[in-house]
């Protein structure tokens, strides 16, 4: 503590320390310490301790103090947030019930052939066909058709979304080096930030019961792929096409329609098969937050400790996600062969 003391006194900063009356919360070791009736005990070689440092300044800001600014200035902006927030994510809820409502309310004999017939236009695989349909009917013989279905509407609802916003944000970042030096941050913070903490800020300022809490955490985590793999395809078409197309007296939106966007097609498609896959990731995860589908049977095993189901949920997780990745990389295949053939 006296080296910091000497420290501080030589800065100038004593004063704007505090006096040594008038000291820095107690730390949990001290608390501790002082229930046991004896002091809290340092290192044994003379380095200075961070809890010293505390000690010797009290407006130096501890963890506690971050953590309460941090809360205080999120409940005191949170009316506004919600305000502008809650019209604008409206459609978000009202969609994500609607997919629900036509997934739950479509018989099995139609829905099924419908996504047959879906896997078989974008792959055109007979292997992958066979599989879509046994995998579903495996499904539907133990009873988890319709959590399936319910897992199957939010990962099409949030997929859509995150393509219809990420594909032209990234085409937005190919075309300004500025615009993408500041966004590349904002998309590292989002691919790095752990799950769990995208649904702490939402739950404050959304219901638990409204869809659009969890649609809002699997869309942010999720479309973070095919923002950059979009801008990267983009960016990554050879300048001598793009000069031949300046050749032809093309303007900048038939470049983008005619020239790049077609060459840079099998990457936007590698990014939407890994946001198809982390919606997929996300989506268990956001049964937390009342999420419906397969999710909410592997959080009742967990909670309940019931083996059996947390199994048979997450082996149906993986059939879908099998699904889902052996259809979109199918069709990445066929966009490969297509762009080799022109």
């Amino acid at each position: 503590m006296a080296f910091y003391d000497k420290l501080f006194s030589a800065l100038g900063l004593s004063e704007w320390c505090g006096t040594s009356d008038d000291k820095a919360p107690l730390s949990l070791a001290d608390l501790a310490a002082q229930a046991g009736g004896e002091e809290a005990s340092g290192p044994l070689v003379p380095i200075p301790s961070f809890d010293n440092l505390h000690e010797s300044c009290n407006r130096i800001w501890q963890s506690r103090d971050v953590t309460n600014g941090i809360e205080e200035g999120f409940l005191a902006a949170k009316p506004v947030l919600k305000t502008v927030l809650d019209p604008i994510t409206q459609p978000l809820s009202w969609i994500l019930d609607g997919a629900l409502w036509l997934f739950e309310a479509t018989p099995w004999f139609i829905m099924v052939p419908l996504l047959v017939a879906i896997s078989w236009y974008a792959s055109r695989s007979r292997p992958v066909t066979i599989f879509v349909a046994v995998s579903i009917m495996l499904l539907a013989v133990v009873d988890h058709y319709d959590v399936a279905m319910q897992t199957l509407s939010i990962i099409f609802v949030c997929t859509t979304i995150s393509v219809l916003f990420g594909v032209p944000i990234g085409i937005a970042m190919s075309k300004s080096d500025r615009l993408q030096k500041s966004v590349v941050p904002l998309l590292d913070l989002l691919q790095t930030l752990p799950t769990f903490v995208y649904l702490i800020p939402l739950i404050f300022l959304f219901s638990v019961t409204e869809s659009k809490l969890y649609g809002i955490a699997i869309i942010l985590y999720a479309i973070v792929p095919v923002i950059r793999l979009t801008d990267l395809g983009i960016r990554l078409v050879d300048q001598d096409v793009i000069e031949a197309a300046n050749a032809f007296g093309m303007n900048d939106r038939q470049k983008l329609m005619r020239v790049q966007l077609p060459l840079a097609l099998p990457n936007i498609m590698a990014g939407i098969n890994q946001t198809i896959m982390m919606s997929l990731a996300m989506v268990v995860i956001a049964s937390l937050v009342s999420a419906p589908g397969l999710g909410v049977n592997v959080l009742r095993g967990i909670r309940n400790l019931e083996l059996g189901v947390g199994i048979v949920a997450g082996i149906g997780i993986v059939l879908l996600a099998v699904i889902l990745d052996r259809v979109s990389k199918a069709a990445l295949t066929r966009v490969d062969k297509t762009q080799v053939k022109h």
